[in-house]
Formats: structure tokens, C-alpha cells, sequence
């Protein structure tokens, strides 16, 4: 069997380097779920993808999304950036690409000469159970009338978001999961606004619950922006277009496009090729 083509491509970040990184195996027919988190987990990235032949007609490509713990049906800066190396490996750089993933079909275009992916149905919407949303605040270190709003916005990851004050406020946060008085696994996802007129409209901070007791930041994550997209839009609290920011207690200066076209929420931003290699044929020699 042939090395399997790899590229590593940053996403979302407003300079290279400055988003979130993500590893795509192409030409991975052939390899077992067993395999494909192996070489996550290898990796070490928050997620890496693998590219394979679609099983739907209507779409362009099939992508399965893995993190270190296991398989997610969608998830934004892997649909970007696995759609970016398909197009460059196919030679396409215009046209509405469609993706298969477990969330289903999902289109992606440009839009302003940023890729952008339409945001997926939510799982999981409206109020978020006062239990779980005194485990998030226990989390947060926050108080409770520090909530603007709250509300699920799970469009695969399991997402809860909190609305708190201004930028400012979700700037500051420093969770701590030992605080979890649930002890159970928790996505959580904060907001604060920007006055009007702002570089960017709000800041956006992400953090999830690894598998091993510990909680982890995500830098720049598509799927939870997409999702907080739909609530604050649905309820008037911000309009499209708009750029959130995300990454920034990380060091990171990661930007989310966010539009509507049709009534329809879409996410994008920039993605650059960091590293081109290939991944060698190593499954075949194991022990």
C-alpha cells in the first residue's frame, strides 16, 4: 500500500501560526476506526481528519472528524481546513464543494475569499438545565447573576454555551473542572459582546473536558462559533455580518467570519498550508 499524503494547515488564524491546527491524512480508505485514532492520538492534535471516498453521490468527498477521545460527527475547523486540502489535492478553488461527514451534508463556499461552511441543524437547543448550568458556573468561577444568558447550542460536540457580560469578563475566566461538582464530561462554550463598531463583535472562549480528568482550551473552534451564531442571531442579540474572536487568552489571534445567506448561518475564515509531507506505511509493518 502507497504513503498516505499529510498536510498540517492552521485554521481560522488571522496571520499563520495564530489559529488552530489541524492534521489531514488523505487517501485513508482502507484504514479501521482503530487506526485513525491511533494516529490522533499520536498526533496529539485536538483533531485530525481523514479523507476518503464519499459514500453519497451528491457529495464531493467523505471526511471522518477524530479527537483524542474518540470520533465527533462535525466539528467547523476540520470541515474548513479537511475542505481546504481537498480542493488544493483536487485542483478545484471555486465551486460550492459539498462534504460528507456523521453530522450528514455539508456545503461549503467562499464567501468574501474566505472558505466558509454553512452551519449544521443543532442537536440539541433551548434552555440549559439549572443542574448543568450550576456545574458550567461552578467551572467558570463565576457567579450566577454573572449570566446574561445560557442556552445549548449542540451541533455535534455537546456544546453549552453561557452569555456573560462584555469580552472583558470571558477574558478573565480561569475554570477549573475540580470544581465540577457533577464530576461528569462538560462542553462548554462562552461568549461576551463588543460595543458596535469593534475590531470584532465578541470574544469567544471554548473549553471541554478531557479523558483525563483534566479541562482543555480550544483555540479557535468553528462549530461552537456557528452554533453561538444561530442562538445570537435568533434572539437578536447581535446581527450578521459579524467577527468573533477567539484564541486571544491563548495567545492565538483566531477570527470567525460569520454571515448569513438565505436565512442560513455561515462560518469561515482563513486556512493556510503549514506542512506538505506524507504519512509513511507503517500499519502494514507492525508488530
Amino acid at each position: 500500500m502507497a504513503d498516505r499524503r499529510f498536510r498540517l494547515v492552521d485554521v481560522f488564524g488571522e496571520t499563520p501560526l495564530t489559529g488552530n491546527p489541524l492534521a489531514v491524512v488523505a487517501d485513508a480508505d482502507g484504514l479501521s476506526s482503530e487506526e485513525m485514532l491511533q494516529i490522533t492520538r499520536w498526533l496529539n492534535f485536538s483533531e485530525t481528519t481523514f479523507l476518503l471516498a464519499p459514500n453519497d453521490p451528491a457529495a464531493h468527498y467523505r471526511v471522518r472528524i477524530f479527537t483524542l477521545a474518540g470520533e465527533l460527527p462535525f466539528a467547523g475547523h476540520p470541515t474548513l481546513g479537511t475542505c481546504h486540502v481537498w480542493m488544493s489535492l483536487a485542483g478545484v478553488s471555486s465551486h460550492e464543494v459539498i462534504q460528507e461527514c456523521g453530522a450528514g451534508l455539508i456545503r461549503l463556499r467562499r464567501i468574501d475569499g474566505r472558505l466558509a461552511f454553512e452551519a449544521p441543524q443543532q442537536i440539541r437547543s433551548g434552555p440549559i438545565e439549572e443542574n448543568h448550568l450550576r456545574d458550567v458556573i461552578s467551572v467558570l468561577g463565576i457567579e450566577r447573576d454573572e449570566v446574561v444568558a445560557s442556552n445549548w447550542v449542540d451541533n455535534g460536540p455537546g456544546w453549552a454555551a453561557v452569555l456573560l457580560p462584555d469580552a472583558d469578563r470571558v477574558l478573565e475566566l480561569t475554570p477549573d473542572i475540580g470544581r465540577s461538582r457533577s464530576g461528569g464530561k462538560l462542553d462548554i462554550g462562552v461568549v461576551g459582546l463588543r460595543p458596535r463598531g469593534s475590531e470584532t463583535r465578541c470574544e469567544v472562549r471554548a473549553f471541554f473536558s478531557d479523558n483525563r480528568g483534566g479541562m482543555i482550551e480550544d483555540p479557535v473552534t468553528g462549530s461552537l462559533n456557528a452554533s453561538l451564531a444561530q442562538w445570537m442571531l435568533a434572539e437578536g442579540r447581535v446581527e450578521a455580518p459579524y467577527v468573533a474572536s477567539q484564541g486571544t487568552a491563548l495567545g492565538r489571534s483566531g477570527r470567525v467570519h460569520v454571515s448569513d445567506r438565505e436565512g442560513r448561518v455561515w462560518g469561515g475564515g482563513r486556512t493556510v498550508d503549514i506542512v506538505d509531507g506524507l504519512v509513511g506505511d507503517f500499519l502494514e509493518h507492525r508488530a
